[in-house]
């Protein structure tokens, strides 16, 4: 597939072409065999296809919310070509027999790729680490997404355990003893000590879904001090402050002052990417307080519209926050988030030009737990292409 007319993130023209999965050249002019696919890009700007560093697709146990394959149409619609997915299931993803059949489903769906990560204690019981010693070496990510745990002599094994064996921790910072009368002082301390951890032990550790000024302050501090730690920041800690919305996600939306702090860690590089949290819900858990909110679908319009449009910030490093920076942390920085030959032929092509209105209704993602709905955005996702084949096309 040769893709014309399009246009690179500094607005020149650009040509590229697809071939047997990868990217074969970059350009203009490119000269390909006769009868090769064109697809006529008409403007619009072409981009490493997005990789989310956090997502739900709640399987197994709650396809209710989401299933894999409501949760592929709803990554391909946001130009996302994988995903990494958080074990808080029913039964909890434990091991790697549960993480490889949901990659298997998610490869059988074909839109998107997936990573199960796996849970740092058996079944979220906050003290048994035996299954993290029989992983296989395929298995590199554990996480105790939604809970954290809360001893530390559990926690400092798990990092002892994850440095033998070349795993990375993901880590839902959160002392649940303090978060219900102080989010904010339960995110900061589990933050810290996780750091001094990584510190301690050498581990490789990525803070998820960092939202106060003060935790990305310990995780500056800490890579700084040499340690292997990375972060992301969510679109929606972004986009909101608590004086603009109150809806229930975990870790709160947080002041104006937390989002001025996020922005300033982009722009010096102490967060290196995007990752949404996707959390389908259904309406009637949403009435009763469930928290979290869809966003694979509304993540590239939600970030270029504040950070690139509003911010000013380049879109080079947008595009770097939600490809080369994901893939950077899970370990494929070799193949995928770059628009450079050699690399897998994922791709988006996003209108930046034409305000769109986000509908909730008319998401492909199984529950509409979105926040955005009636906002107006810029950056427009219309056509994904995985391994050169199109997963998601607007039609025009």
């Amino acid at each position: 597939m040769l893709i014309r007319n399009a246009r690179d993130c500094a607005g020149k023209p650009i040509e590229v072409w697809l071939r047997d999965g990868k990217i074969a050249a970059v350009g203009l002019g490119l000269l390909v065999p006769e009868g090769e696919e064109l697809l006529d890009a008409k403007g619009r700007t072409i981009l490493p296809a997005f990789l989310d560093t956090h997502c739900h697709w709640r399987t197994p146990g709650f396809e209710y919310k989401e299933d894999i394959s409501t949760g592929s149409a709803a990554a391909a619609a946001g130009g996302y070509t994988f995903v990494n997915l958080m074990p808080n299931t029913k039964p909890v993803c434990s091991s790697a027999e549960i993480a490889h059949a949901v990659e298997a489903e998610a490869a059988r769906v074909g839109l998107c790729d997936a990573n199960q990560t796996v849970s740092i204690t058996k079944d979220f019981d906050g003290k048994t680490l035996d299954h993290l010693m029989t992983l296989p070496e395929d298995v590199k990510f554990i996480t105790e997404d939604g809970n954290g745990v809360m001893n530390n002599a559990v926690m400092a094994r798990a990092f002892a355990i994850a440095t033998e064996r070349g795993l990375t921790i993901m880590s839902h910072a959160e002392d649940r003893e303090i978060s219900p009368w102080d989010y904010r002082l339960a995110e900061n301390i589990e933050t810290v000590r996780n750091c001094h951890l990584a510190e301690y032990y050498g581990t490789r550790l990525h803070m998820c879904h960092v939202s106060t000024k003060e935790s990305v302050d310990a995780i500056r501090m800490s890579r700084l001090r040499g340690a292997r730690v990375s972060c992301e920041v969510t679109p929606h800690h972004l986009w909101f402050d608590d004086s603009r919305l109150q809806y229930k996600v975990n870790p709160p939306i947080r002041k104006a002052e937390d989002v001025t702090a996020l922005i300033e860690a982009i722009k010096d590089g102490t967060v290196t990417c995007i990752g949404t949290d996707h959390a389908p819900h259904t309406a009637e858990e949403k009435e009763k307080g469930a928290a979290g909110m869809v966003g694979l679908e509304t993540a590239f319009g939600v970030c270029y519209t504040k950070l690139c449009r509003e911010q000013r910030l380049p879109l080079e490093l947008l595009s770097f926050l939600m490809s080369a920076g994901p893939a950077a942390v899970l370990g494929l920085a070799d193949r995928k988030g770059m628009l450079e030959p050699g690399y897998d032929a994922d791709v988006v092509l996003a209108d930046l030009d034409h305000m769109y209105e986000v509908k909730a209704d008319e998401l492909h993602s199984k529950s509409k737990n979105c926040p955005y709905d009636g906002a107006l955005l810029y950056g427009k996702v219309v056509t994904t292409i995985k391994g050169g084949k199109v997963t998601f096309q607007i039609e025009e």
